[in-house]
Parts: structure tokens; sequence; C-alpha cells
């Protein structure tokens, strides 16, 4: 511990001394003891850094196996095609989807049962009421006006959607003005059929509507059925196949598909023969096994930079410590492990090697990687999602490495042990801190009151030398 010195001149100047810079330095050397802990916790923190960003490094390459691993994950992903696009386009094909090809034929495309009125002025006065239902559903009526609306075209429009009966109501408009109501079944295919009232289907609650202001020449305002609701028909592998809608879901298991056209314009010729193409997504596939390459390279690398010393020729946060050996040593016996007699047992038959600068990186190879996965594509999802094979294992060791406390991970223990000794040698730097506080209030109360006595002494030599002189005479002023 340094010395402090009081600067105060002659101790009869009257000049004291700087308490505040006096009691400075001997905080400065109390604090000095602290110092092996400051620099101890520096180093514990800078090993946490290094933890946490080797930890975030197994965490990418822990989400780059699990696309891999998942049974519904990118091994799972699929790609189709169809042979005419004008006649069939396919929408999507699930994980559910089995590669294979398929006939489809279709025979009549699905239609929405749709209905309308005759022409009327937007502006006229509309009476009455309209009734009908949806499919084999209850009747419904609107009267015009319902739901406070005008008694219009467009009124009876609005009361329609407002009473939510299953169809949508709109008002088309002409070039001349004059305006129709038109209704559309929300349901598809035959089960949304539209029905109107009259006297004969109904005869308790028929539709009557009519035109007030302006004679309509039919009844009703010649309300009417204009499209059917008709299912779509359809053979897929020679077997039939029905479909409310023309993007159909229920024919081939996974694949949605929507259906354009017949693919002919004439009734009574046969329609074509469609085929559809559902593969495995290998692109997706060969995408992901490149990241985890990538991402397995990042970390190996990340490891061998802790083994030296930085520009400034100091260790690396890790360099020594066994935790990082304990990493590396890990994911080269995971990444070189090899499981049964099949042609596809190792990550090395995917065309994953060792590297040519031997430092633990690997390397693709993905034309071998693309010949697996046409040749022997089930063995490459075995290798990765089956129990005890590669995938499963690699992910184990992931766990035993990664930052998963739960799963007593490497770098996990080693976070907590860190922060187990920073918590102490922060409590040392605290309570060395509290002394030096109170030592620091008590050393300033007793320097300044050494300071002024310092300071008074002028003053007492004074008063001495003036009571020397009253008692003896000397120095008396002559004249006084």
């Amino acid at each position: 511990m340094g010395a402090v010195g009081l600067n105060f001149g002659s101790p009869t100047s009257g000049q004291g001394f700087d308490v505040i810079a006096t009691v400075g330095q001997i905080v400065t050397n109390l604090q000095l003891v602290e110092k092996p802990w400051k620099d101890q916790l520096t180093a514990l923190q800078s090993k946490d850094t290094a933890l946490s960003s080797l930890g975030t490094q197994l965490s990418a390459l822990t989400s780059d196996l699990q696309a891999l691993t998942d049974f519904n994950g990118t091994m799972a992903y699929k790609t189709g095609s169809s042979s005419n696009t004008d006649v069939l386009h396919l929408s999507s094909a699930s994980a559910n989807a089995v590669a294979g090809t398929h006939t489809v034929v279709v025979q009549n495309l699905a239609q929405v049962s749709t209905a309308a009125t005759d022409a009327v002025k937007a502006t006229d006065a509309i009476a009455g009421s309209i009734t009908f239902k949806i499919g084999t559903g209850e009747w419904k009526t609107v009267h015009v006006g319902d739901a406070s609306t005008d008694s219009t075209i467009a009124g009876l429009s609005a009361a329609i959607n407002n009473a939510s009966l299953g169809v949508t109501a709109s008002v088309l408009t002409n070039a001349d003005g004059t305006a129709r109501l038109s209704l559309v079944s929300k349901t598809d295919g035959s089960a949304g059929q539209i029905t109107i009232a009259d006297s004969t289907n109904n005869p308790t609650s028929p539709t009557n509507l009519s035109d007030t202001t302006t004679a309509d020449t039919n009844a009703n305002l010649g309300l009417a059925v204009i499209q059917n609701g008709i299912d779509a028909t359809m053979k897929v592998d020679g077997v039939s196949v029905i479909s409310a809608s023309n993007n159909v879901t229920n024919a081939i298991p996974g694949v949605t598909f929507q259906l354009l056209s017949t693919g002919t314009t004439d009734q009574n010729a046969t329609p074509p023969s469609i085929q559809v193409v559902i593969d495995n997504d290998t692109s997706s596939i060969e995408s992901a096994v490149a990241k985890f390459v990538t991402d397995y390279n990042a970390a190996i690398k990340a490891i061998n930079s802790q083994e030296g010393k930085d520009s400034s020729g100091n260790p690396e946060p890790l360099y020594g410590t066994g935790v990082a050996a304990q990493i590396q040593e890990g994911l080269l016996t995971a990444v070189s492990a090899s499981f049964g007699t099949s042609a596809i047992n190792s990550v090395i038959a995917l065309g994953i090697k060792a590297s040519s600068t031997a430092d633990g990186t690997i390397t693709l190879d993905a034309d071998k990687l693309t010949s697996a996965l046409n040749g022997n594509f089930d063995q490459v999802v075995s290798l990765f999602q089956d129990s005890g094979s590669f995938g499963s294992s690699f992910m184990d060791t992931l766990e035993s490495l990664g930052t998963n406390t739960a799963a007593g991970g490497a770098i996990a223990l080693a976070l907590k042990e860190n922060r187990s000794q920073e918590s102490t040698l922060n409590d040392n730097i605290s309570r060395q801190e509290s002394l030096i506080d109170t030592q620091k209030i008590r050393l300033t109360t007793e320097l300044n009151l050494a300071n002024q006595i310092l300071q008074a002494i002028p003053e007492q030599i004074n008063q001495v030398s003036e009571m020397y002189s009253a008692i003896t005479g000397y120095n008396r002023n002559q004249n006084g």
C-alpha cells in the first residue's frame, strides 16, 4: 500500500492542508485491495461473453438440425407439378403427401348457385318481400326495408346481407343506370343451391317483389336462379371423386389443386388426362444440410480461435479451459459417427467429410448429396429421424454441450460456476467499498479537525506572545 504525505508547509504558517486530496489518496490506497478481485471479475466476464457466443452458435446448429429431424420439417416438404396448368393448377402439397404420379380427368367444374332480378331504376321504390333457401335448409324471408334500410334495390340488398342468410347480396349497375339485385350462395356446389320461394314450392310465404315506381313486366321483379350449384366431378387414378369446390382438397391426400377447365370445349369429347406429379423437395433439404455444415464450421472456428492469443499477445478468454476442449471433442465425435450397415449410415455418405485444413471443419459435396437424396431418400430420412441414428445422437450431443441448464449443458454449467465466483467477488468488492466509505467519513472528520488546529496555530502563537509581552514588558510598544 502506498504512503500518503501531508503537505502543509511550516507548522506555524497556518496554511493547513488539502483534506479532500489527502482523503482521496488514502481511499485510492485502500482500493488497491480490490484490484485482484476486479481483475479476476473482468477475466470471468470475458469468459462469460465467449461462452455465451459459443452457446448462440450451438443454438443455431440445433435449429438447423431440428429442421432435418422434425417429422413435419424440411424432410417432409413436397413439390408438385401439373402436366396442363390450364386445366389443373397445383396449389400445395403438405407433409402428408406421398411422392408419386397421379392421373386426373376433370369431367366438369363446380359452380356456385346465383340468382338475380330484372333491371330496375336504382331510385325506384321496391315493395314486398323475398323468400329463399339454401340447399335443404329452412326458408328465409326478408321484407323490403328490413333493418331500417331504404325501400330500394340497394336497401333490399343491405337487408339481406344484414340478416346473414347464407348468400351475398349485391347491386349490379348497368351502363344505362339501371340496377339488378344479385344473390350468390356462400356454399359451394350443389349443397349451396338457391331456391326462390313461389306459390308452388312455398305457398305460405312466396316471394312477392314489385317496383311501385315503374311497373315491371315480370312478377317478383323477375327474380330467378341464374346458375345452379353444381359439384365438380373428376376421376383420380380411375376413381370417381366429387368436390363441392374447384379448390380440391379431398382427391389426393395432402395435395390441394384448383380446377380451371375440363380441357375441352366439346361436351361430347373425352376430357384429357392430366398428370399430377408429387415429389420430395430435395432442393430445400440440400439447402438445410448446407446451412448445417456452414453453422457447424462457424462453431468449430469459434472454438479454434479460443485456443491461442489475441493481437496483443494476451490469452483468449477460454484458452486452456476444459469446456472449450469438451465442446470441440463433442462436435468432432458426433459428426464423424456412423450408424448401422445401410448405404446411408453416416454423413460421409451425404458428401460431408473433414476439410483438408485439418482444423476440425467439414466440407459438403453437393453432387453426392443430390445423388443420395435421389437414390436413397428413405435412408437419408432415417439417418436424420430414426431413434438412435445421426440426427437424434447429434441432438443429444448439442444438448449436453449447450446452454440448456436442465440438460446439464457444458456451457450452462460453466456459466453457472463463473456466476457463482462473480457473486463472491462482487460481495468482496461491495464489503471493501462499504468499509472504505466508513473510513472515508471518519478520516474526513479527523483530518478536518487536524486541519482546523493547524490553521489556528498562528492565532494561538499571537495570543501567547501578547500574554508574554503583557507579563514581561518585552516587545511592548514604547509609545503605548
